[in-house]
């Protein structure tokens, strides 16, 4: 038996608890089946389709739900099934003529979505709407055309506002949304604190997808960084040492500090380019693995850590100067602007492995990865029933979780983001070894109004 086929089968076995759960006042768990193995025989011959349960499901519907007179148009009567009788289908009387034309409708519009390949079944009522607000790094995920084909298969469609992760955690009004879908754990974390001034929300969390923070940078920057020891190639990717960046930004060494730089000759302090950590959770990410270099490779846990680290990590943002709001801003630059303006820029490694399917990059163009880094685990909150389903489908779905590793995301099927990366030829790292852990979020969340502070 084939996935597909266990998949069609557990579908199978769902749309007929539902059924029974519809009719049980009118059919006995016999004529449902009896229902539902009619319709199911319409399709034998065909190969499994995700939209075959929904149409199977449509067509015993339309054979359990009493129908209206046809003279008067008035539904009839129904009965409860008491504890000393048996339930019974109500009789439903219509003239030959009239059940001919409902015969000939259903089995019309059946054709209509079994001979178009492209055409997404519909339930009766329609699909589900669902709008959520997610980071700015998943849109591309959502505005795909096959990822809302596959939803649309699951009968939903989804819309999506997007905000820096921080953000959707602290400022957003959640109330009218479905879900959130924050770029961490740690973010999400935040959303189910109670907070004083925003309603309590109580939703589930969905770890859908991973991606471990990296750095986009160039081959000029890449050559004069391994030269100073700072950076350095294993099995084809690029690492980069950030105990000895903190030092030299704590230094405030320049680009024209480097010894023998005539690629990049610019007074400029070397820092990485984040987003704003009041906001975006990129830059909390960030901010994570330099306060755990600073800490001796020790995560920050009480205040003396963090009295510690804060001299030396705040000046890595704020001597920045503007910083977007959220991971897209950065990376539409690099791609765009060249070196001249980011150098190095830390974004989710999804970015580029997503511009590398897209043909986005050029020549020259090098994925790094800070050594350690920290695995940024986008997770979905759920804030009403159907954003559970979109959560559960998410997590689960076999195509759109290849759909995600085609948009640069590792799922929890390893395979499919090798096959992507491989088919592109990205050079990344196969397993993320020297990973921190993220400090609690009470404590990043003290270390991030810290840093804030520090720009005022």
């Amino acid at each position: 038996m084939t996935l597909d086929t266990v998949r069609e089968e557990k579908a199978i076995e769902n749309l007929t608890r539902r059924l029974n759960d519809s009719f049980a006042d009118i059919h006995t768990p016999e004529e449902i089946e009896n229902a539902v193995a009619a319709a199911r025989r319409q399709f034998e011959g065909d190969r499994v389709r995700d939209y075959v349960p929904i149409l199977i499901e449509r067509m015993a519907r339309q054979e359990l739900t009493p129908q209206p007179d046809p003279i008067t148009m008035e539904d009839p009567p129904t009965t409860q099934a008491g504890p000393d009788s048996p339930r019974r289908r109500i009789p439903i009387a219509l003239p030959a003529a009239v059940a001919g034309v409902l015969v000939l409708a259903t089995v019309a519009t059946v054709l209509v979505v079994r001979n178009g390949d492209d055409v997404q079944a519909q339930t009766p009522s329609g699909p589900i709407t669902l709008s959520g607000v997610i980071g700015s790094e998943k849109r591309a995920f959502f505005e795909d055309p096959d990822v809302k084909a596959a939803l649309a298969k699951h009968g939903f469609e989804v819309k999506v506002d997007t905000a820096g992760s921080r953000e959707i955690a602290t400022s957003v009004d959640l109330s009218k949304y479905d879900f959130a879908f924050p770029s961490s754990t740690t973010a999400a974390e935040r959303i189910l604190q109670p907070t004083s001034g925003r309603p309590t929300v109580s939703g589930k969390k969905y770890s859908v997808f991973s991606s471990p923070m990296a750095i986009a940078t160039f081959q000029p920057i890449v050559n004069l960084l391994s030269a100073s020891g700072i950076a350095k190639q294993i099995n084809g990717t690029w690492y980069f040492d950030v105990r000895k960046y903190v030092d030299l930004a704590h230094a405030n060494w320049r680009w024209t500090n480097v010894h023998g730089n005539t690629t990049y000759p610019v007074n400029k302090r070397i820092l990485i380019t984040t987003t704003d950590p009041r906001t975006s959770n990129s830059a909390a990410m960030f901010l994570s693995i330099v306060s755990y270099v600073a800490n001796h490779n020790s995560v920050v846990q009480s205040e003396a850590d963090e009295k510690k680290v804060l001299p030396l990590v705040a000046p890595l943002f704020v001597n920045q100067g503007y910083t977007d709001n959220s991971s897209e801003g950065p990376f539409d630059d690099y791609l765009s602007l060249g070196m001249g303006k980011s150098p190095m820029v830390n974004i989710y490694e999804a970015q580029f492995v997503e511009a590398a399917v897209e043909h986005k990059l050029k020549p020259g163009m090098v994925l790094m990865y800070p050594s350690p880094t920290v695995q940024s685990k986008h997770t979905l909150i759920s804030l009403n029933a159907n954003g559970e389903k979109l959560g559960e489908l998410l997590s689960t779905d076999p195509q759109l979780q290849q759909l995600a590793a085609r948009h640069g995301f590792r799922t929890t099927d390893a395979s499919q983001f090798a096959n992507v990366v491989s088919q592109n030829k990205v050079p990344v790292a196969k397993d993320v070894i020297d990973v921190a852990d993220t400090p609690t979020y009470d404590t990043l969340e003290r270390l991030l109004d810290a840093v804030s502070k520090s720009y005022r």
